[in-house]
């Protein structure tokens, strides 16, 4: 059976934290630090479930926290911890997965204004996702929608909606490359194809939400920039 799909889209968009980086560590020190002011919070249950969302709505609905003075406070504060907390006691810290940096490297070879080829729509505030683009040298877009830039968060469509209007293309003539089930529901709400990477849910809880496509991770996909748009081949095996 066939297992080498190809298809042309005008712009990739790609989540952030589990599809081009991992934040892992960073990610579970940083909810442990806010037990400490949240002692009724489930970490375990969090980490498992709250993937893919915004920090302000995880800390809306775990923290219980409503002021929006003291939720922006309280999402910088995570954030923060985010970043601290990768590389304490000599974790690896926030690093590039597979495939990205050479995938990204390809898209970026060319910049194809006034619609660029490629986005990041990510559930981080602007300060962590600018640091972890730092830290980890990821490429940095034309476009990136970041937590400030959209009313609502992941699975709402808004994210990668506003991706593609800021890419100037039409959503449906997109593809979302999320590692969430939160982020594909929104890449296909906003009527974009997907595809899933397994790089930190397992194929039956991505086969859940359906996605077109599901691979282990970016080193499954190549690219070859056309006069418009981009010719993605996706090796599915």
């Amino acid at each position: 059976m066939p297992h080498i799909a190809t298809l042309e889209v005008d712009a990739i968009l790609f989540d952030m934290d589990g599809t081009l980086v991992d934040s892992t560590a960073g990610l579970a020190g940083a909810w442990e630090t806010f037990a400490k002011s949240y002692p009724e919070i489930d970490v375990a249950h969090i980490l498992a479930t709250s993937h893919g969302v915004r920090t302000v709505d995880n800390l809306i609905k775990f923290c219980g926290i409503t002021d929006p003075i003291t939720l922006e406070s309280e999402a910088e504060r995570f954030e923060n911890a985010i970043v601290e907390s990768a590389s304490r006691s000599g974790g690896k810290g926030i690093v590039m997965l597979p495939g990205a940096k050479k995938l990204l490297t390809e898209l970026s070879s060319a910049r194809h204004l006034p619609n660029p080829l490629w986005a990041i729509c990510t559930s981080a505030k602007r300060k962590y996702g600018s640091a972890a683009m730092g830290i980890t040298g990821l490429p940095v877009p034309d476009v990136c929608v970041m937590a400030e830039d959209v009313q609502n968060g992941k699975p709402h469509p808004e994210p990668y909606f506003t991706g593609a209007s800021r890419c100037g293309v039409n959503p449906e003539k997109c593809i979302v490359i999320e590692d969430s089930p939160n982020g594909i529901r929104s890449g296909k709400a906003a009527g974009c194809k997907t595809l899933a990477v397994l790089t930190s849910h397992t194929r039956v809880q991505m086969e859940a939400v359906h996605p077109d496509f599901i691979v282990d991770d970016l080193r499954s996909l190549s690219v070859e920039l056309l006069e418009k748009g981009v010719r993605l081949t996706i090796d599915t095996a």
